[in-house]
């Protein structure tokens, strides 16, 4: 038999808002006219969407569809979020039945709500000529259930869209008051669900967002989750809607941008197509890229796309805050678990830090001091009157188990996944865009942004070495926290304690840029709110010094350290820890500077001061004098260098362990020291067993690392090893200007690292031009009087003097 394609009128016949009971439709006349016969129609395919020429295959999906399809009876569920291309599939899925099997029906049922299941069944029934249809009193679901049940009518697959709320379905209709039943027909009890046959000669497919719903019609076994697309496949849909495949990245970016979501993508590319060639999808990926606002500005265009249902909306926001409002009104407390995920970095959400919500201040504060060219160590002012055992025994287990439905809440409608630690959670970031939008138009952003900011405040730990890996989890969401400013002032200062122990982490893992930035934004606060002379607004002073320091802005740092300095004298007097912290720190940036006799003078005066006061043995003081041996290396006093730090790194192996931070450090310096001497074989011994514990610890491009690789770069050049030395100092050097900056002392350090090399292995002209390119950068940002620059420019007058001799 020959197949047709039936397209239903999605807007004719009764019409109703929407209704979560069953419908009564009961008419009475008395005097109905006899139906007439009518010839039965060949099979078709009765769906209100045309095909989409732009389709993509989508892996296997249609192939998985098609598997648990094909078997006759069986009910098989698309269960995914919003907008990923749940009815998409389901459509391309009808059109290939059609394809394969012409003798098959294919029935599309709109399931959103009671009124328009009736209105698809009376479709139905219209479509196949069901004798009887058209009497009032007639059971229209009885009537398209029986005849789906005679398998004289051949084969059927029946799909039943946006089925995202079963009430309808599953619930016994109730009598009304004067005994009249609200149902189709009089006197029928059954819920509608009993209407869907389950019989050998059809099957069922179902498109939900919500998995508790699919689990009310199906078998866990016969739901298929529908994630986001590939990248491949979702490049494709947006070239196939644009209509050209010459964007590029600009085109790879954006579809990553929009998360590979169907929807968003279709929707970008309406938005681009309607105003060509007058824009363009790098000119949307601008736009997008600009703000929280600018980006709901562009998911929230509602382009009418051919193949959505008329109830359902175009845009993602939109569709997203429909199922926000749906689970508000059923489970209110997943509304305000979403609520505050939304404000976390989009991946490795603790659960932690959404159980608590005691309101509390973390007093975590501290102060750092410098310890070498490359790495420095902390000293930090800790309150631990708070300890996190406490918070986690605080929670009730009524909390624990509402925590729980929440969480389920929120992953029946996809809006969140647990990650395989089982402790962690993730969110789409446009998923958090929408909440948030959410929460700005009804006014709760700001009171969920402080909770945020109050639990991350409470969890996140200062930078010191112990904490770095509760650090580096909680890293992301305090960068997240960096863009989300509160407006209330307590909060404003919990705002500020994540910056300043966000940026104290940033700087001991060498990011400087990211220490830089946040540590201004909570100084700046602190001295909004605490004042200057504040010691919280001190210690966020004393992080900018030490962020511009990594960053090689070494007057910048100076200003800021001398001002802290005279304050806490002031304050606090001369011996006390905090100031001589910031005396040391201070030294530090003279040595950095080139001062070495000022440096020396200010550590040989916090060192005995901090024997007397903490022990010889204490941390800082072992810092003190890990960088005097520092200061006697810049000197060229080799021998007081070697005696103190072996004392140094003997005792920090003691107490610290090998692989801490603080003892690397003192091994790099004896390595140093060695080096100096002519100790080379000992220098190279000492310097792998650094390097290869730094790229463990901190990573290959790490500055520390990075300083490490050029010392043993130095060593290997000393020895002879030229070509060796060469490749690793290469490597260094490129390293140092994606990481650093071409400016940066250390990036300089390189480049005159590299012209020696060079010169060593009979490459003069280069040499002397990557030297003259040394000098002119150093003089700029070191000055003409710096110890660096005057070693360079040695060396190039001696160079230039061996040329003029072999000339002549």
């Amino acid at each position: 038999m020959a197949s047709a394609i039936s397209f239903a009128d999605a807007n004719s016949g009764l019409q109703a808002g929407t209704i979560n009971g069953p419908v009564n439709t009961e008419f009475h006349h008395h005097h109905a006219p006899p139906e007439r016969v009518e010839t039965p129609p060949n099979p078709s395919v009765v769906i209100p969407f045309s095909r989409d020429t732009d389709f993509v295959e989508r892996g296997i999906l249609l192939d998985q569809i098609h598997q648990k399809c094909a078997v006759l009876g069986s009910r098989t569920a698309l269960v995914g979020l919003g907008g990923v291309g749940k009815s998409q599939l389901a459509i391309e899925y009808a059109y290939r039945t059609r394809d394969r099997s012409p003798e098959t029906w294919v029935f599309w049922v709109h399931a959103s709500n009671a009124a328009r299941f009736e209105q698809s069944f009376r479709e139905i029934a219209n479509c196949v000529k069901i004798p009887g249809r058209q009497s009032l009193q007639t059971n229209v679901f009885q009537l398209v259930h029986d005849w789906l049940r005679d398998d004289r009518k051949g084969k059927w697959v029946l799909i039943l869209d946006n089925v995202d709320d079963t009430a309808f379905l599953v619930e016994t209709p109730r009598t009304s008051q004067d005994g009249q039943t609200n149902s189709v027909g009089s006197g029928n009890l059954r819920p509608l669900v009993t209407y869907l046959p389950q019989c050998p000669n059809g099957s069922i497919l179902i498109t939900t967002r919500s998995e508790n719903a699919a689990l009310k019609l199906v078998e866990r076994r016969d739901i298929i989750a529908i994630k986001p697309m590939s990248k491949p496949d979702a490049l494709a849909l947006l070239e196939g809607k644009l209509g050209r495949h010459n964007d590029g990245d600009d085109a790879t970016e954006l579809a990553a941008e929009l998360e590979f979501m169907p929807l968003a993508i279709v929707q970008a590319a309406a938005y681009i197509s309607q105003r060509v060639p007058r824009y363009s999808v790098r000119e949307y990926l601008q736009d997008f890229r600009k703000s929280d606002r600018k980006r709901a500005s562009l998911l929230n265009h509602d382009s009418e796309q051919l193949r959505r249902d008329w109830e359902a909306k175009n845009s993602i926001i939109i569709t997203w805050q429909i199922s926000f409002d749906h689970i508000r009104m059923i489970r209110p407390s997943a509304t305000d678990l979403l609520s505050l995920m939304s404000f976390f970095d989009r991946q490795g959400i603790p659960e932690a830090l959404l159980r608590n919500r005691d309101e509390y201040r973390n007093s975590q504060q501290g102060q750092k001091e410098s310890n070498d060219d490359d790495s420095t160590d902390i000293d930090a002012d800790i309150d631990a009157s708070h300890s996190d055992d406490d918070e986690d025994n605080a929670s009730q287990p009524s909390v624990s188990d509402g925590f729980e439905d929440d969480v389920l809440a929120l992953r029946n409608y996809s809006f969140i996944s647990i990650n395989t630690d089982g402790t962690t959670f993730e969110m789409h970031r446009l998923v958090q865009l929408a909440t948030r939008k959410w929460l700005e138009a009804h006014e709760q952003q700001e009171r969920w942004k402080q909770q945020f900011i109050k639990n991350l405040d409470a969890k996140l730990p200062t930078g010191e070495y112990e904490n770095w890996v509760r650090c580096q989890t909680l890293f992301p969401h305090a960068q997240s926290a960096a863009a989300q400013r509160p407006q209330e002032q307590d909060s404003l200062r919990d705002w500020a304690s994540i910056l300043y122990k966000a940026a104290w982490y940033a700087w001991r893992m060498g990011k400087g840029v990211e220490a830089e930035k946040m540590s201004i934004q909570a100084m700046e606060v602190r001295k909004k709110i605490l004042g200057w002379e504040h010691n919280d607004t001190l210690d966020s002073i004393e992080m900018v010094g030490l962020a511009y320091k990594l960053r090689g802005q070494w007057d910048a740092a100076e200003e800021l350290e001398v001002q802290v300095l005279e304050t806490r004298k002031k304050r606090l007097g001369a011996d006390h820890l905090d100031t001589l912290t910031s005396m040391a720190n201070l030294a530090s940036t003279y040595r950095y500077q080139g001062r070495w006799d000022t440096a020396e003078e200010l550590q040989v005066q916090v060192l005995e001061t901090r024997k007397k006061r903490l022990g010889a043995d204490h941390p800082d003081t072992l810092n003190s004098m890990n960088n005097l041996v520092s200061t006697y290396l810049n000197q060229g006093r080799w021998d007081a260098a070697e005696e103190l730090e072996v004392q140094v790194l003997e005792t920090r192996k003691k107490r610290l362990g090998a692989d801490h931070p603080d003892t690397l450090i003192s091994m790099a310096n004896l390595a140093s020291t060695f080096w100096n001497q002519g100790r080379w074989d000992a220098a190279e011994e000492l310097e792998v067993q650094v390097l290869e514990t730094l790229k463990k610890s901190l990573g290959a491009d790490h500055p520390d690392t990075l300083a490490s690789m050029n010392n043993l770069a130095s060593t290997y050049w000393n020895q002879g090893r030229w070509d060796t030395a060469e490749e690793l100092e290469v490597q260094v050097l490129e390293m140092r200007k994606k990481r650093l900056g071409a400016d940066h002392p250390g990036t300089l350090t390189s480049i005159n690292n590299l012209a020696f090399t060079w010169k060593g292995i009979g490459r003069e002209t280069e040499a002397i031009r990557l030297m003259e390119e040394c000098i002119q950068s150093r003089k700029r940002v070191l000055g003409p009087d710096h110890p660096h620059t005057l070693s360079s420019c040695t060396a190039l007058v001696a160079w230039k003097a061996e040329q003029e001799d072999v000339v002549i």
